[in-house]
């Protein structure tokens, strides 16, 4: 199959306890939070090197020496191009990680996710780069009123990010206005379910492969 000519991009943060999920590890401690964005982050990366993409990146932050699974995502890592997340808040991290994935890896549109939801597969990817070959961007929502996806075919497109406050249940909402606000046309995706607290733990999992690290994990540990 032909590499579609497109830049997969995943915004990652190194699953350290204490640091990763932390309303995860309200209700499960901090060492399996960061356990289990592990698996989640590992299975991303699994789907992203099975997509026909022209090229991966992987805009990190954190520390990998103190995060759970951190020697086996640093073997993963060594088959993606690897770019320092830069920026004060996380709006500002995904407006430049946008320009840095395509200064790094060649000018192409971006497709970027994030590491909540260890369900999607290199098909699902696939479809998703082909729809942002045929417009301008495209935004996947997430069932918490986020988003999981997001699609620009320039860099500067993402410009309109810095001003969308993150992590809220009107993000989805915001981001949309934002592209749309800036002469953007948008076109829609397929609503995920990201996982943030143990109530998203099931949901995600049954959108899983049950052979994928997330879903033996969670299920082993009963959630």
């Amino acid at each position: 199959m032909n590499a579609l000519p497109v830049t997969l991009l995943v915004v990652a943060k190194a699953p350290e306890p204490g640091r990763a999920k932390t309303r995860l590890a309200a209700s499960v401690g901090d060492r399996v939070a960061a356990e289990i964005a592990a698996a989640a982050l590992l299975d991303t990366l699994d789907a992203v090197a099975a997509a026909p993409v022209a090229a991966r990146v992987v805009a990190l932050t954190g520390d990998l020496d103190a995060a759970a699974c951190g020697a086996e995502i640093r073997r993963r890592l060594e088959y993606f191009r690897v770019i320092p997340q830069r920026g004060d808040g996380f709006a500002d991290r995904l407006a430049n990680a946008h320009a840095d994935a395509r200064s790094a890896a060649g000018e192409r549109p971006v497709l970027q996710i994030g590491m909540d939801t260890p369900q999607v597969t290199g098909e699902l990817l696939a479809g998703c780069a082909r729809r942002l070959l045929q417009g301008q961007a495209v935004l996947g929502l997430a069932c918490d009123g986020g988003w999981w996806v997001l699609g620009l075919q320039t860099p500067a497109t993402a410009e309109c990010l810095r001003g969308v406050p993150m992590s809220q249940s009107d993000t989805g909402e915001l981001t949309l206005k934002a592209l749309r606000d800036n002469g953007t046309e948008v076109t829609s995706l397929e609503t995920l379910t990201d996982f943030d607290v143990i109530d998203d733990i099931a949901a995600v999992r049954d959108a899983c492969d049950p052979a994928s690290r997330f879903a033996r994990l969670t299920h082993t540990a009963g959630f």
